[in-house]
């Protein structure tokens, strides 16, 4: 996700093939597989780590996953092709909402310390989020009003704060797991071992000059230590035996519950996650050689939006944690040259049908967690990293470093001490809702000073 300042005149000559450019069967096909390629790992990784992080059964967890794909491949099909008011009509690829794992994690834990079992936690969280999809839907119709909220700096520190929110759990992953901490083995030699040899493997093929090596460094990585696990004996199959070798999805498979408290957060987040949205699509437009500005960029946003609400509504009603544009697909574009929204049809269908088989969800929930974390420890720094780079693309003035300075202080003190702010509303005490109320607040009663000179990134570099 980024915000830039390119105009709309200047074109993007490395196109292959452009936005309504039909590519022939075979090249479209290899051009999604390649798209879901460096896509799929960090599209399901949010269900396992959600279903890891409560330790829910694995048939539960494969369901989560399982249904993220079938809501990306439906949100998908639904972007690309724009019915009507509703889509980007851009390559917008949905995926899992990031920014909803740490608040579902927290709002999770507190549930089942208070004795609630599985299925009636996942109703909640799932209840909540329907609800709060709803939301988002509302604020795309008042984006064009929205402009002194939506800056730079804003949706900068957003992004910035759900990386280094989700640093925690990368970290927790890469030392063995939840699981590891009860077992005495957190920290170990062996698991330090294993995340540390994927996390080198991803970065060694993000050395390559080859994009499509570039792009697969996370899936290989995952790969080789998936196969490593095996012959140290750490991947346990014994849960798959039980599932069923299709899945149907079933709207609010676990029942529907609601929860006021965890609404407030859950609400933010989406609100929130308007400004992350409205990033990713500008950037995509962009890409794609379309306008960032005028009647059309309006109308585009305004759809992207309201899909990413309404794919929302059918992802949490079918049993998926929610969804939002990928702001990783964007690097695919750039790196690819594809940008054609026709593509973005053979990325929905195959998501489609590889969510109605569960044992491929099923055999994600057997990677140890020590795997994962080499990969998402990588994964969560960038997005952080994607963050400052949306901070610095509009310039830094004295007022724009107050303003991310204070959130992220105060957002990054919540996560470190979440009881620090109890005597507040329970939304202040997540570090995402903290950091961006707080940016969004500064941003409207900072004065702005014209006459200081922003300071660009390339201003502070050597050429």
């Amino acid at each position: 996700m980024t915000h830039s300042t390119t105009t709309p005149d200047q074109k993007n000559t490395d196109l292959v093939y452009g936005l309504e450019d039909k590519p022939p069967f075979f090249n479209a096909l290899l051009s999604a597989l390649t798209h879901l390629l460096a896509l799929f790992v960090p599209m399901v990784a949010p269900a396992l780590i959600v279903g890891a992080a409560l330790q829910l059964p694995v048939n539960m967890t494969a369901y989560l996953v399982s249904m993220a794909m079938v809501a990306s491949g439906v949100g998908t099909y639904i972007q690309v092709n724009r019915f009507g008011v509703v889509g980007s009509g851009l390559l917008s690829i949905q995926s899992v909402n990031f920014s909803f794992v740490t608040v579902m994690v927290a709002l999770g834990t507190g549930m089942k310390a208070g004795g609630m079992n599985e299925n009636a936690m996942i109703s909640t969280l799932l209840g909540v989020s329907f609800v709060g999809a709803f939301l988002v839907i509302g604020a795309s119709w008042l984006l064009p009003y929205l402009k002194k909220i939506i800056t730079p700096t804003v949706s900068g520190v957003v992004v910035l704060m759900i990386g280094l929110s989700l640093v925690h759990v990368g970290i927790t992953d890469f030392g063995g797991g939840m699981n590891a901490k009860t077992s005495q083995t957190f920290g170990s030699w062996q698991n330090l071992g294993l995340s540390t040899l994927v996390l080198v493997i991803v970065l060694l093929f993000n050395c390559f000059k080859n994009p499509l090596w570039r792009m697969g460094g996370i899936a290989i990585g995952l790969i080789v230590g998936y196969i490593v696990a095996l012959w140290m004996g750490l991947v346990d199959f014994s849960g798959l035996k039980d599932l069923p070798w299709m899945t149907i999805p079933v709207p609010f498979k676990y029942g529907f519950a609601f929860d006021w408290h965890a609404f407030l957060v859950a609400g933010t987040i989406y609100l929130l996650s308007v400004f992350e949205a409205v990033g990713d699509l500008t950037a995509t437009a962009m890409l794609s050689d379309q306008p960032v500005e005028g009647e059309q960029y309006t109308h585009r946003l305004r759809g992207g939006v309201m899909a990413d609400g309404i794919v929302s509504v059918i992802a949490t009603a079918l049993g998926s944690l929610p969804l939002t544009t990928f702001a990783q697909n964007n690097g695919v574009i750039q790196m690819t040259g594809v940008a054609s929204r026709y593509v973005g049809k053979y990325i929905a269908v195959l998501l489609i049908i590889l969510g109605l088989f569960p044992m491929v969800g099923g055999v994600f929930t057997t990677i140890p967690s020590p795997v994962l974390g080499g990969a998402m420890i990588l994964m969560f720094g960038l997005i952080a990293t994607a963050g400052i780079r949306i901070i610095i693309t509009a310039g830094i003035r004295r007022r724009e470093a107050i303003i991310c300075a204070t959130a992220v202080g105060l957002g990054l003190g919540v996560a470190f001490e979440p009881s620090v702010f109890a005597q507040l509303p329970i939304l202040f005490q997540n570090p995402i809702c903290m950091g961006g109320i707080v940016a969004v607040i500064l941003n409207l009663i900072l004065p702005h000073d014209r006459t200081e000179q922003p300071v660009f990134l390339s201003d502070d570099l050597p050429h």
